[in-house]
């Protein structure tokens, strides 16, 4: 079992990596999302060679593209920022995306989209000051 979680976590970091990267994908539901990395994670070290593997990563790409695009745009415009990170680059934990994916309510599951709970992680993570 220890062994089984050790490569789940190596599963999940190599997910996470993919939140630091820029690549442009199909918008993906949160249920989906939930479930790919599910079904990965019961694969252990197989999941490495899955192509799930890089849809998923391909989704948190483009969501933390679009993120620090539009931080940027917003900064631009003269805005507050949708939220206010740290100048350094941030990074994440998988199992940190994937437990907050989880507090989406399932009912809602399935109309959220990745990018969209990505964003109201990184806006409780990151909230802009109050001017």
């Amino acid at each position: 079992l220890v062994e089984r979680i050790g490569q789940a976590t190596d599963i999940f970091a190599a997910l996470a990596l993919g939140v630091v990267s820029s690549a442009a994908s199909a918008e993906m539901s949160v249920a989906t999302f939930i479930a790919k990395a599910d079904a990965l994670a019961a694969k252990g070290f197989l999941a490495m060679m899955s192509p799930d593997l890089k849809l998923l990563q391909g989704e948190m790409k483009a969501a933390g593209k679009d993120w620090r695009a539009d931080i940027a745009a917003a900064r631009a415009r003269g805005e507050v920022p949708h939220s206010c990170p740290p100048q350094e680059s941030v990074g994440m934990k998988s199992d940190e995306i994937l437990a907050y994916f989880r507090t989406v309510p399932m009912a809602q599951r399935g109309a959220t989209s990745v990018k969209a709970a990505f964003y109201a992680m990184m806006k409780k993570r990151y909230p802009c000051p109050q001017r």
